[in-house]
């Protein structure tokens, strides 16, 4: 038998309440392995032990399992008689064409009844395969680690540890829509906001026919690799472009971005009402762009029908881009586009918008209109993985 074992990051620290967060992260695990049929899937105090069928493979299981937020790591052992010979045989045979140079072995016995303690096992195991691979021990720093945990009535080996993502399973914070604009942070601020526990559904606004498609089609391909996380999403892509022509018909040139923000907020607001959000998650970092001065983001949130979640505020470029490309949203993020950002957009943008000012500027527009009919106009795209069919 062989298992997926993840050991909790933040969840183990829960108490009373940790059933919640691991009764989440277990849909989860089902969820992103939708299509194989599991075993059982149970909590062992820290750990979390799933049973993983034959045709699973454990390249397959591994990309899997380090989506899953909610682990710190997590190893793929085998379970065999708690027996030296049959340990050391599993052993060897998952060691077999190793290209590491060095190893370690590390045995943690809860049966402590065993006729020998773990040092006594990791030098006996250790010795087996130094034997057959003739690579040195190194305990501290080895390629290779070898774990061995014993209990009563089973033995379980595995090779090495894999990186969870940590943090919190997804959908046990509740819902939000992510504002998902084809560039570098706001796929980040998305990551991050599902790390701490939020499921997410985006919304992309585009100007087609204005402009070209290159935006949506990048929006589509951010979703779909930050959907894995949770095995399931919805894209929203609102048309924006003729909305953006009103407002350059009746403001003044520096106050049209901010509009534009205040009129995205309301129409992602009335989107994540129609899907039980509770919050918008943006990709803001504090005076990066016009728009994101604090004056500006003050008169921009007053339009926001829900609560506004800012988890780039703090963060400057660089610390985004090296975010992206470990998560590896970056190459399709900087392939050039076309987005509603750039259509009608002012040389010299206001920094500093007064809301008084604003506000007497968007008297002249029937607001609600507005809203409903670029909602009304919206697509929507449901996203899952593992693709169906």
């Amino acid at each position: 038998m062989r298992y997926l074992i993840g050991r909790y990051h933040e969840v183990a620290l829960k108490g009373q309440n940790r059933w919640r967060f691991t009764a989440q992260l277990k849909r989860n695990l089902i969820r992103i392995m939708s299509d194989y049929r599991l075993g059982a899937i149970r909590s062992e105090g820290p750990r979390l032990m799933a049973e993983l069928p034959d045709e699973l493979d454990d390249l397959t299981a591994i990309e899997r399992g380090s989506l899953l937020f909610g682990l710190q790591n997590f190893t793929l052992s085998r379970s065999v008689a708690p027996e030296l010979k049959a340990i050391e045989s599993e052993v060897l045979g998952a060691v077999d064409g190793t290209a590491a140079k060095s190893f370690a072995v590390r045995t943690r016995r809860e049966n402590k009844r065993f006729p020998m303690n773990s040092m006594e096992i990791d030098r006996e195991i250790g010795a087996a395969v130094k034997r057959a691979l003739g690579i040195a021990v190194d305990l501290e720093n080895p390629e290779l680690t070898i774990n061995i945990e014993l209990f009563t009535d089973r033995a379980l080996v595995s090779i090495g540890k894999h990186p969870g993502p940590g943090g919190l399973p997804v959908g046990v914070s509740g819902r939000a829509v992510a504002m998902l604009s084809g560039g570098i942070d706001s796929p980040i601020a998305a990551y991050r906001m599902m790390r701490r526990g939020l499921a997410l559904d985006y919304v992309h606004f585009h100007s087609y026919p204005l402009l070209s498609r290159t935006s949506q089609d990048k929006a589509r391909e951010l979703a779909a690799h930050l959907s894995r996380y949770q095995g399931r999403a919805r894209l929203f892509l609102v048309p924006f472009g003729m909305l953006q022509r009103e407002i350059v018909a009746r403001v003044r040139r520096p106050l049209r971005v901010v509009l534009y923000r205040r009129f995205m907020m309301r129409i992602a607001g009335a989107i994540g009402a129609q899907v039980g959000a509770q919050a918008i998650v943006t990709g803001e970092s504090l005076g990066q762009v016009a728009s994101q001065t604090l004056d500006n983001m003050q008169v921009i949130e007053r339009a926001a029908p829900l609560a506004v979640m800012r988890p780039l505020v703090g963060m400057d470029k660089n610390e985004i881009v090296e975010q992206a490309r470990r998560l590896g949203t970056f190459e399709t993020s900087i392939i050039p586009d076309q987005d509603c950002c750039t259509l009608f957009v002012p040389r010299h943008p206001e920094t500093h918008a007064r809301f008084d000012e604003v506000e007497a500027a968007e008297a002249a527009f029937d607001i609600q209109r507005m809203v409903s009919e670029a909602v009304n106009n919206t697509e929507r795209i449901e996203l899952t993985f593992p693709p169906q069919g």
